[in-house]
């Protein structure tokens, strides 16, 4: 009677992205299904933040507007800012709440989209969770807390000294969306070194090309520190214009240590 040997399966040289993280691949309605689940996470993270945010919304006006309302007292001036229509304080404190709700709960959402695409990843990809959420999230609180304490108190400064013939009356409407445009701004700009380590990452440039381009990127930084400011003064514009060329500078080096870990990689896998 012949005996059938059977030969075990020989291991997959190449296993799989999802064996090595230890997943499953997942169906296109149970990504649906992940996605609104990320996305609901989010958004009640969202409406709890602003709420909270609500409850101290007078003392974050105060703080708002406390760039205007002291430079308006070196000036001698009524420091009170004022609205056209009986609603416009209750809306303001509503658009407070939400945006500081936002910047609040910004940790949090990044996290929920991390852990949305982080099954796709490997689990050397993985680490990179919480340096991305806590530069990206520094640098843009960062950013912001510049543009509040330096850069927007200078532009005030310059336009109301440039205006003093006249009596200043600011709505509470207008100086919201003056301040909100170049905090919101900045921060964005200050984004910088995240942008160019991930266009290092995926090869799209390198170090020798930022550092040769260095002259075009200190004119395109002065040409957006003057888009960003409600005034274009030389001393606003070089408050703001000095952190982009050292960001841009920092994105060189981060674009250096990016390119040389990828050539060692590929060192040790070749």
């Amino acid at each position: 009677m012949a005996t059938t040997v059977r030969t075990p399966p020989t291991r997959n040289p190449s296993p799989d992205p999802e064996e090595e993280l230890g997943g499953k691949q997942m169906s296109f309605l149970e990504h649906l299904e992940e996605l609104r689940q990320r996305l609901l996470r989010s958004v009640i993270a969202m409406v709890v933040a602003a709420g909270v945010c609500f409850l101290f919304s007078n003392k974050i006006y105060g703080f708002l507007a406390r760039p205007l309302t002291t430079e308006l007292r070196d000036l001698h001036l009524d420091a009170q800012l004022v609205y056209l229509n009986p609603v416009d304080p209750f809306n303001l404190y509503i658009k407070l709440s939400i945006v500081c709700g936002l910047f609040l709960a910004c940790p949090y959402v990044l996290w929920q989209i991390w852990l949305f695409v982080s099954p796709g990843l490997y689990k050397h990809e993985k680490r990179y969770v919480w340096p991305f959420v806590l530069l990206t999230s520094g640098l843009f609180i960062t950013g912001g807390a510049f543009a509040y304490q330096y850069a927007f108190p200078a532009a005030l400064a310059f336009l109301l000294r440039f205006g003093h013939l006249f009596k200043p009356m600011v709505t509470i409407t207008e100086y919201w969306d003056l301040a909100f445009k170049v905090i919101v701004a900045v921060g964005l700009v200050f984004e910088l070194p995240v942008a160019i380590m991930l266009l290092s990452l995926f090869g799209i440039v390198t170090p020798r090309f930022l550092w040769k381009n260095l002259r075009y990127a200190i004119l395109i930084t002065a040409v957006v520190a003057a888009a960003i400011l409600p005034s274009n003064d030389l001393a606003s514009v070089f408050i703001v214009w000095v952190p982009l060329v050292a960001l841009y500078l920092l994105s060189i080096l981060l674009s250096w240590l990016v390119t040389a870990r990828r050539r060692r990689k590929a060192a040790e896998q070749g």
